[in-house]
């Protein structure tokens, strides 16, 4: 085993897709239960605060978008002015998902009277784009320093400004001052499920995007140091860090995902940290490729994948095998005539999910084969 130099890694780090496909695998995962009504526990968000193993998974996506960021935006922070066209490049970047997340969002009726406007990639737009334009435009101490007035800040706000009807401080479903906002700016008829709340918020986009901040600032350590146990050990050390000062955090501002607090920017990238610490040094360090294969396939692809997945689970769900009074959808038909038939109800829940991932595996498998890998 060699230790390499920094100047040695100009090319893409294997462990970054790894992490990624990781990432997207358990959103496939969660997000495609047979039946909701029967999911085991770690497979749930926290009904409110709190924290569960599925808590980890969208900040997870959101920290690896800064890590690969700290490797594309090398070369422009070495710089004295951007040029446009890349200022150009993330705008598009950006309205691209943006626009993906409106395309999953009203699948199939796209009733824009009702739509809902935010969610999972139109939060992964937003904060690339916030993000985007700190790392470009701050010297490193300038980043760090805003990265901890927002979280600073986003704590305050949320204990301080009143909402009416509630008054301040109150971090309710309904009382908080995220849904607030978003009822005001995009009307409850435009956030999930009509309202009240939306767990992708305009407000809580800034801590959200201090995650990818975090992200960043990890990648950037990864860049410039050699490939050995030390720099292993720096990640494990800034995981259990963030560990500590998120659950410290967490005692006067809950850990809470949908509020997506600064308790939990600092939680979930504590374990984001760690697990990528791991892929990392397997990988990269000790050399142990063969067992990451399948995630790397999942991870070349991901916004594909997700994309895809979100579009054949909508289609499966509108879809019906049959008309009239008995008409049921073409999922719940899989779901109790082939998972639940042969597996139970919690178990074939947990085994229709496992077939999602399993299929859009095999399709991943097919593009990396084919060498296809689409790019925003």
């Amino acid at each position: 085993m060699r230790a390499t130099t920094p100047l040695d890694r100009s090319q893409r780090l294997i462990s970054l897709d790894v992490f990624r496909g990781l990432a997207i695998a358990a959103m496939i995962l969660v997000n495609n239960p047979g039946r909701w009504d029967f999911v085991y526990p770690p497979l749930r968000h926290a009904e409110w605060h709190g924290f569960t193993p599925t808590d980890l998974v969208f900040p997870a996506f959101l920290f690896i978008v800064g890590v690969a960021m700290a490797f594309a935006f090398a070369k422009y922070r070495r710089t004295r002015s951007i040029p446009p066209a890349v200022y150009g490049r993330i705008l598009r970047r950006s309205a691209i998902l943006f626009g993906l997340g409106l395309l999953l969002n009203g699948f199939y009726t796209y009733d824009w009277e009702t739509i809902r406007i935010l969610g999972v990639l139109q939060r992964i737009s937003l904060t690339y784009l916030l993000a985007s334009l700190v790392v470009l435009n701050l010297k490193p101490l300038q980043q760090m320093v805003l990265a901890g007035i927002v979280l600073v800040g986003y704590h305050a706000a949320m204990m301080l400004v009143p909402v009416p009807g509630f008054g301040a401080g109150d971090l309710s479903l309904e009382g908080n001052l995220v849904g607030y906002v978003d009822r005001m700016v995009l009307g409850s008829e435009h956030l999930l499920r009509g309202g009240p709340f939306d767990p992708e918020g305009l407000l809580s986009t800034l801590p959200a995007t201090v995650t990818v901040l975090l992200g960043y600032f990890t990648g950037e350590q990864l860049r410039r140091q050699p490939t050995d146990v030390q720099t292993t050990l720096g990640l494990v050390v800034a995981g259990i860090a963030g560990l500590g000062i998120g659950s410290l955090w967490g005692a006067t501002f809950p850990i809470n995902k949908s509020l997506w607090t600064s308790s939990y920017v600092m939680y979930s990238a504590g374990w984001c940290g760690l697990l990528l610490a791991f892929c990392y040094h397997s990988i990269e360090v000790l050399g142990w490729r063969r067992w990451s294969f399948p995630l790397r396939v999942m991870g070349v692809n991901a916004i594909t994948v997700f994309v895809g997945s979100g579009l054949l689970a909508r289609i499966l769900l509108y879809t019906s095998v049959s008309r009239g009074d008995s008409a049921i959808s073409t999922q719940r038909w899989l779901y109790e005539n082939v998972f639940q038939a042969l597996w139970g109800s919690i178990d074939g829940s947990l085994a229709y999910a496992v077939a999602n991932v399993l299929t859009w595996w095999t399709i991943a498998y097919l593009l990396y084969r084919l060498g296809w890998f689409v790019k925003i």
